[in-house]
């Protein structure tokens, strides 16, 4: 059962590799320029896959790009099969996620904190 985790994580891997590319050809205008793929999770029988995006320009676009990406799903999945060939191509569900701006919120903290404290 190993071998059979090992390729989970692979797939894993390799469907957000290929989904990261696919993103930037999607040509729906709420479909974010600046949209990241945060993580991807793909069930034990290849048949589904959650996809967490996440958005630097805050949460409501990533909810406008969500939008997006599910009208735009048919061509998202033909072309990730074409480029994996895999038996079963999964069916993608994406989901709005917020740790790309909550990130960037405390990065700017901590340099607020830096700056305050130049002594140390």
């Amino acid at each position: 059962m190993a071998g059979y985790s090992h390729k989970l994580g692979r797939n894993t891997e390799d469907i957000k590799r290929e989904l990261a590319d696919i993103l930037r050809h999607v040509k729906d205008p709420r479909v974010s320029g600046l949209l990241s793929i945060v993580k991807a999770d793909l069930s034990g029988d290849m048949s589904y896959c959650k996809v967490y995006v996440s958005c630097l320009e805050g949460m409501e676009q990533t909810r406008e790009s969500v939008k997006g990406l599910k009208s735009a799903q048919g061509f998202i999945r033909k072309e990730l099969g074409s480029r994996l060939h895999l038996r079963k191509v999964p069916e993608l569900q994406f989901i709005a996620d917020d740790s790309i701006e909550a990130g960037a919120r405390i990065s700017k903290i901590l340099d607020e904190v830096v700056s305050s404290h130049p002594e140390e």
